[in-house]
């Protein structure tokens, strides 16, 4: 199938250069990228999420209020 796609130069440039040292067409280069996107699962890249259990917040404590927050973790040293 034919498309047209934007590519920005210097990327498009970088996977030229790829597919010359790999001995293979622009195309051929793309497809492979596109396909090794796809088979990697979502959010591989992503750090884990660390989960805390508890009772929530102090009561009285606004994590909105980022100087209110500082006061009180001030307040405990």
């Amino acid at each position: 199938m034919r498309i047209t796609v934007d590519v920005d130069d210097e990327l498009l440039e970088a996977v030229r250069d790829y597919a010359v040292e790999k001995r293979m067409t622009l195309k051929a280069a793309v497809e492979r990228a596109l396909r090794e996107l796809l088979a990697s699962p979502a959010g591989a890249d992503a750090p884990p999420i660390p989960v805390f259990r508890g009772e929530g917040v102090q009561p009285g404590v606004d994590l909105v209020d980022s100087q209110g927050l500082a006061a009180v973790l001030d307040a405990e040293r």
